[in-house]
């Protein structure tokens, strides 16, 4: 019986000084969090989109807590309504930014860009991406697999049947950028919303020279330079046979719409142009009528 209360009594001690062992390690190793970070990410939409560089909403709110301020650091899915109350958790003012919006450059629908070749396989843009051009032959242009679609959490995406084109729900686009890592192209590309939602870009990425960018969509940019001459503003360059536009210089003139022999370049939420009326030549009198005004 002894034996028995010996144990007892060793095992009481043993577990004693672990629990003791225990207690001084969590409290050296203990992490206080701040409370701060609860609060902004109440705040924030709660997305995960990834669209701020962070792997989540939660670990924005702690870069935001952990810096201070909101230098450098901003929730695209939030927006400004979202910046103001971080701001105000933060003490901090917000800095101003533009509000953007997903843009598709690339017009290379069934219309423009035939289809030469049937892809089946993988329904998915990188993994045929890395098969082949692409059924019309440009390596450049969009696949119309959906991968964007996919990616998008806020459904502001979509792709057209008809054209196999992405088009974006302005309304619904908090310009993550999602999609853009989605692409294994590059074809969507974030873009200032600008003055009423009005936009110009160039709705092309090919590389290629002007005859073997026709030769895979007819509306190919052919980098033909002459939007950057027409520009007034200095907002175009051509570089690798395509032109681009640059949305913080731009003034939406549009000149370089009309100057297009293509059509790669778009104008987006614009009134429909005016025609000027074409003034017609004065009639020239006949000489009966000459001859008369003479006499």
């Amino acid at each position: 019986m002894s034996g028995i209360w010996s144990a007892v009594l060793v095992l009481s001690i043993t577990g004693a000084v672990f629990a003791v062992v225990l207690y001084i390690v969590a409290q050296k190793f203990k992490v206080v969090e701040d409370p701060l970070i609860d609060e902004i990410n109440e705040v924030l939409p709660g997305a995960n989109c990834g669209g701020c560089g962070k792997a989540g909403c939660r670990a924005m709110a702690e870069a935001f807590v952990k810096q201070g301020n909101m230098d450098g650091l901003k929730c695209p899915a939030g927006g400004d309504e979202v910046a103001k109350k971080v701001a105000a958790l933060l003490g901090c003012t917000p800095a101003e930014t533009l509000p953007q919006v997903a843009v598709v450059r690339c017009n290379g629908t069934c219309t423009n860009a035939p289809v030469k070749t049937k892809y089946d396989g993988l329904e998915d843009c990188a993994f045929a991406n890395s098969l082949y051009s692409g059924e019309s032959g440009c390596a450049f242009g969009c696949l119309g697999l959906g991968n964007c679609a996919k990616a998008c959490q806020f459904d502001a995406l979509t792709v057209d049947k008809e054209t196999g084109l992405p088009v974006v729900d302005e309304e619904k686009c908090v310009a993550c950028g999602a999609c853009v890592k989605a692409c294994p192209r590059g074809i969507i590309e974030l873009r200032n919303k600008g003055p009423k939602n009005r936009r110009v870009f160039v709705a092309c990425r090919n590389k290629e020279k002007g005859g073997d960018a026709r030769k895979s969509c007819s509306a190919a940019c052919i980098g033909c330079g002459k939007c950057a001459k027409t520009c007034p503003f200095g907002a175009i360059t051509v570089e690798n046979n395509l032109a681009y536009i640059d949305f913080n210089v731009c003034k939406s003139c549009r000149k370089c719409v009309a100057e297009c022999p293509t059509g790669a370049i778009h104008d987006v939420n614009f009134p429909p142009r005016v025609e000027k009326p074409v003034e017609q030549p004065a009639p020239q009198a006949t000489n009966a009528e000459a001859q008369g005004t003479q006499a």
